[in-house]
């Protein structure tokens, strides 16, 4: 591709325009935005968004997109005024609940690198003296609030033109009033754009056309999984409070605010107050009946993404302001509407490449608050192949084909708004739907009392209810401390005994929900040889552990390959990103040669998976299985075909968990007998079902990594601890070259394992770690370690943190002392993994 490829990007919003000024500022001005509203007021959701900033989020991706934004409309000013205006943001409490949500928001906030602090109600009230700091109507009171001073206001539609006019400055043409009637594409490739003009020639096309991005989709084939919903926000009357405090129309000086307990926020409007609701009923927006707005006229209180006001909708809600801000009670609502903005399954943006259309991009769902951050990854993987900032939770294509159903997509985009002001636990599953995903075990599973948490549709169980009885069994050198509140949502005390009946007799795990691919042909080898960090070039039946790399060396996943014929391999992955690189890999490499040829293929719901782990599990499989699973037969990392009561099944000599065992893949017919042969056959040796809440704490407690929480696309393999899975003196893989030279450079952090000094305290993840009283690092994985008789952790670190070096966790607002410790914790000599 040339130095600057013919762009053409679709949408003038503020992701459009700070895309193309991306773009110039790193060389690329071949660009044509295309609009199809007026450039001056475009229509969509940035011409009506109220533009407040709050930049803390759980997603450290998140944040970073947020504090990006911040920082370039600070940047972004004419006449002496920017596009964003600092005044700060307050987010309150009025619930004992919430005011531990924010303790806990503000770790996040330590953790991603925003300043911010806990303040009570009388400096709440200092900050925003329009509150009610006495009993407000059911008698809650306020109790306190997250202050972040660099939150504020971005002025959206002024800075979409202030961005117009510099990147049209550098070269890029922005056409208006042109509305896109196709893609033009041959050969795979995007060619060009159509519209009611002609054809614009394009190399690379991004769609950031907002909730019109599903149907710019379908012009190409592709499912863009957002709902588009309508929001409402008022203005009121004038305040006497705020005669001549702020500059009219829009100025504002006190802090953004978030009444969280009641699904509000607010904002000042030169003398009036803005308001915005999630307290009403989700309002999906029928595409097809949307109103036709001409440029002619378009104004700012008619355009397409602005829907007629439903009063009966925002009642409650202003009752509920009034309360709040009592000066409301001399106020009027003076305007209102319902704004239209995208919403997707997880609540998260889309970005990347179409995997069936070369050229084809889409940056969507993206609000003004992340805006120029999506920008600027967008522009980072466009010109440089890929972004500095980890996307894994963005990317377009990681949702499961269940999950880009119309029907998924309304009713888990309606319950994301619904839940947009909740406090959600981190393992707090979806409600509904549920039970799309299960193994053919499910029965058996729910027989035994299993209670599920789902993940990518999948019903994954994280305890057994039959196994309860377990606990008046358990040592006391087993017995789990008691949990806080937070900790213990989600979690049971059976999974101690889970743990302890694993390493002391066996277990049987249900593992099907690991995504697993086939990659077959002639060419296969050569494809994971040159996509992979391992030495893939082994004899059939060897199962490698290997990273896949990004071209700067950073970990795009983690996966396990098994060869089960010359020509035939079978993976394991981490996600349907991997599935959809690997197979557009693949693609291009069977176009490029043709005796090369290999295909790619998702087996995961045609086949499923047993764990069987723990000192006994030989005991077991022996007496439904005459194969040879001796260490002799069947050696770690190794796999062979075996029958199991006649069941054919692949063995793998792999654990999760730290024990002899082995996974046991079978296709899906088998599923259900295969789980009844083991279960029966391991009566005698006081087999159980195990969930996941054990199996975590045992993976923590062997050291091992998951990808995605401990590492992602931002950490490269030696700092991760994972420089073993890079194969000695192997070249020419993706990012082998940027590896070379990452390893001759000092370590300036690394993934740490923590232990928690007073035995008791559990933590979740996410939490900041402090050295010497100041923030260094943050916490990713958490668990009990039922095993080793201690919480545990892994964080990232500075690399002149220590093995033996005191830190402390904040936990809830409270340090938490832990000791850095060498890994694994348990059985460090892999004895019983070999044995």
């Amino acid at each position: 591709m040339s130095a600057s490829p013919r762009v053409v990007i679709i949408g003038a919003g503020i992701v459009g325009t700070n895309l193309a000024d991306e773009l110039a500022t790193r060389g690329w001005t071949n660009i044509t935005v295309v609009e199809q509203g007026p450039l001056e007021l475009a229509g969509g959701s940035t011409s009506h968004a109220p533009g407040l900033v709050f930049q803390t989020n759980p997603s450290k991706t998140m944040t970073e997109f947020a504090s990006y934004t911040v920082d370039k409309l600070l940047s972004l000013s004419a006449d002496g005024i920017s596009c964003f205006n600092q005044v700060g943001g307050l987010e309150l409490a009025t619930t004992e609940a919430r005011l531990q949500d924010l303790n806990r928001k503000l770790g996040y906030a330590t953790s991603w690198g925003i300043e911010g602090r806990i303040i009570d109600a009388d400096e709440c009230e200092k900050h925003y003296p329009l509150l009610n700091t006495g009993a407000l109507a059911d008698g809650r009171r306020i109790l306190g609030g997250l202050l972040v001073p660099s939150d504020g206001l971005a002025s959206a539609a002024r800075a979409v033109q202030l961005l117009i006019a510099k990147a049209s400055a550098a070269g890029v043409t922005f056409r208006g009033s042109t509305a896109v009637t196709g893609i033009e594409q041959s050969g795979g490739k995007v060619t060009g754009v159509e519209t009611a003009d002609g054809v614009i020639p394009a190399d690379i096309v991004v769609s950031c056309a907002g909730f019109w991005g599903r149907e710019l989709g379908k012009m190409v084939g592709l499912k863009v999984p957002l709902l588009p919903l309508a929001h409402q926000y008022v203005k009121t009357t004038p305040l006497d409070e705020l005669r001549g405090v702020n500059d009219l129309p829009n100025g504002a000086t006190k802090p953004i605010l978030r009444y969280q307990d009641r699904d509000l926020y607010f904002r000042e409007h030169g003398n009036r107050i803005g308001i915005g609701s999630y307290a009403h009923k989700p309002l999906p927006v029928d595409m097809e009946r949307l109103p036709r707005v001409g440029a002619e006229d378009m104004s700012d209180h008619n355009m397409p993404s602005r829907l007629d006001f439903t009063l009966e909708d925002f009642a409650p809600s202003w009752q509920d302001c009034q309360d709040l801000l009592p000066a409301l009670h001399k106020t009027q609502i003076d305007d209102g509407f319902n704004g239209i903005f995208s919403f997707t399954p997880d609540g998260g943006p889309l970005m990347g490449e179409a995997p069936d259309l070369k050229g084809f991009f889409v940056a969507e769902a993206v609000w003004v608050t992340h805006s120029a951050g999506v920008a600027r990854a967008m522009a980072e993987l466009l010109v440089e192949g890929q972004s500095r900032t980890d996307l894994h939770g963005c990317e377009l294509t990681r949702f499961e084909e269940v999950q880009t159903s119309d029907q998924y997509v309304s009713e888990t985009s309606q319950q994301n708004f619904v839940e947009i002001y909740d406090i959600l636990h981190p393992l707090q599953p979806k409600e509904s739907p549920r039970d799309l995903r299960v193994a053919p075990f499910n029965v058996r599973q729910k027989e035994l009392g299993a209670f599920f948490l789902e993940s990518a549709a999948w019903e994954r169980p994280h305890w057994f209810e039959a196994n309860r009885s377990l606990l008046a069994e358990l040592p006391e050198e087993w017995q789990p401390p008691q949990r806080d509140e937070w900790a213990g949502m989600f979690s049971s005390p059976i999974s101690a005994a889970e743990a302890w009946k694993t390493r002391t007799a066996v277990g049987l795990y249900d593992m099907t929900p690991l995504k697993r691919l086939s990659v077959v042909g002639p060419g296969a080898q050569a494809l994971l040889h040159r996509l992979s960090t391992g030495n893939i070039a082994k004899k059939p039946g060897a199962v490698t552990y290997c990273l896949l790399l990004a071209d700067d060396g950073g970990i795009l996943s983690d996966v396990t390959v098994a060869r089960l014929a010359e020509e035939e391999f079978q993976l394991g992955v981490n996600s349907n990103v991997d599935f959809d690189y690997l197979r557009v890999e693949a693609r291009q490499q069977s176009a490029a040669d043709p005796a090369q040829w290999v295909h790619v293929s998702d087996i995961t719901g045609s086949t499923c998976c047993i764990g069987l782990w723990g000192p006994l599990a030989r005991e077991v499989i022996g007496k439904v299985s005459s194969d040879d699973l001796t260490n002799d037969g069947l050696k770690y990392f190794r796999t062979k075909q075996i029958s199991v009561g006649g069941i054919p099944v692949t063995a793998m000599r792999l654990s999760y968990v730290g024990e002899l065992g082995w996974e046991l893949y079978s296709t899906a017919e088998y599923g259900l007998k295969l789980w009844d042969l083991l279960f029966e056959a391991g009566r005698e040796h006081g087999i159980i079902a195990a969930g996941r809440g054990a199996f975590n704490s045992m993976r923590l407690e062997k050291g091992y990594r998951l990808w995605g929480t401990d590492m992602t696309s931002e950490h490269h393999p030696y700092e991760s601890g994972l420089g073993f899975s890079v194969a000695k003196d192997k070249t020419g893989f993706v990012g082998a070259e940027a590896l070379i030279a990452r390893k001759e450079q000092p370590a300036t952090r690394a993934l740490r394992c923590l232990t928690v000094d007073d035995g008791t305290s559990i933590v979740l993840g996410k939490e900041p770690v402090y050295v010497a009283g100041s923030a260094v690092g943050y916490v990713t994985s958490a668990a009990y370690g039922y095993s080793v008789r201690k919480p545990l952790a892994y964080a990232w670190l500075p690399a002149s943190v220590s093995i033996g070096d005191s830190v402390e966790i904040e936990y809830f607002g409270k340090r938490i002392a832990a000791t850095v410790t060498a890994e694994p914790l348990f059985d460090p000599g892999m004895d019983r993994l070999r044995g």
